[in-house]
């Protein structure tokens, strides 16, 4: 059985590799860049100004279809519009030396502002293009409300496309500026998607979500017709059953437009708070938390971490996208053995 297994794994990690193009496009004026396969879409790293932080978005399938939500940015029919924060995906945090910037966006009063901190895009540091495979690094600094920089970060994509499977690598380093920079346990974070209605989890009823501050966000139940997602954790937790565990991955499959996909989340070992808690919803959050530990685990565990002044630390996460079938848990578990020995 292992042998098959590898030769399955081999095989998918073949297909079409070296016909692949995967190609970086820098449009400024439009405060983005593309990635392109083939030509097509995959995504964009997006920093307009009136976002908190910069986004890949949208994120699409190898047949076009849109695996992240289209609201705030570019609402479509029948899709929730809770959380306006929630924009493609994400890297932050709820508590920065007790300020938000997970839940910061324009929905937020001018008079609670001061509470919120926001990312600003400083700079691209560099665009690297390898056939099948593109790498590109950015430069952005944490603020706080007075401008003061508490962290600037430094992150690394690669976008790799093999056939019908696709991916997305993502290396963050943080550095702490002039003050030592908290993060304290909080269940707000930290690298997000927040996908596509059809990738939902089935709900017949409404509900009420609080995040840090007290604010609470009504998810009403909407139309269930076509919402197909389903996730799956590497300990077998499965739904709604897989908030607040831990796990080294989670496989969210559905279907979209007759499109069957697969987005899984995979840690890595050098991550603090390793295996990272799962901040996963059915109303399309799906989220790994590596440091908010006492708030997902019922207070079972703690972390509390933080950074002295001039201290640096570095998150290391991987998206896997499939089209036309759902990864195998033995699949997914030597592709996170495969990832975690980088």
């Amino acid at each position: 059985m292992a042998a098959v297994l590898l030769s399955l794994f081999s095989a998918i990690n073949a297909q079409t590799s070296s016909t692949d193009q995967v190609r970086l496009i820098r449009k400024d004026a439009e405060q983005k860049v593309e990635i392109r396969v083939n030509g097509e879409l995959f995504t964009a790293y997006y920093f307009p100004g009136d976002l908190a932080k910069p986004v890949l978005y949208p994120i699409k399938s190898v047949a076009g279809n849109d695996l992240t939500r289209g609201f705030p940015l570019d609402p479509r029919p029948g899709e929730r519009i809770d959380h306006p924060h929630h924009v493609g995906h994400w890297f932050n945090y709820g508590d920065v030396n007790g300020l938000d910037f997970w839940n910061n966006s324009d929905a937020i009063p001018a008079e609670k502002k001061s509470g919120y901190g926001t990312i600003r895009h400083r700079g691209v540091k560099s665009m690297i293009e390898k056939g099948n495979r593109a790498e590109l690094e950015v430069e952005t600094d944490w603020l706080a409300p007075n401008g003061e920089i508490l962290l600037k970060e430094t992150t690394r994509f690669v976008f790799i496309s093999e056939g019908k499977k696709r991916s997305i690598e993502r290396m963050t380093t943080l550095s702490a500026q002039n003050q030592p920079v908290s993060l304290k346990d909080n269940k707000e974070g930290m690298f997000a998607i927040r996908v596509a209605r059809e990738l939902e989890h089935p709900s017949d009823k409404p509900e009420l979500f609080t995040d840090a501050n007290g604010i609470a966000t009504l998810v009403p139940s909407l139309n269930n017709e076509g919402v197909t997602g389903k996730y799956l954790s590497s300990a077998g937790k499965i739904g709604d059953d897989v908030w607040g565990t831990r796990g080294t991955w989670v496989n969210l499959s559905g279907e979209i437009k007759g499109e069957k996909v697969a987005i899984a989340i995979l840690d890595h070992p050098s991550n603090p708070g390793y295996p990272t808690y799962w901040h996963a919803r059915g109303y399309g959050l799906f989220a790994a938390n590596s440091l908010g530990q006492k708030a997902l685990s019922g207070g079972k565990d703690e972390l509390n971490f933080g950074l002295k002044a001039g201290e640096s630390v570095t998150f290391r996460y991987k998206i896997l996208i499939h089209s036309g079938t759902s990864f195998t848990d033995e699949l997914l578990h030597m592709e996170f053995g495969a990832f975690s020995k980088k």
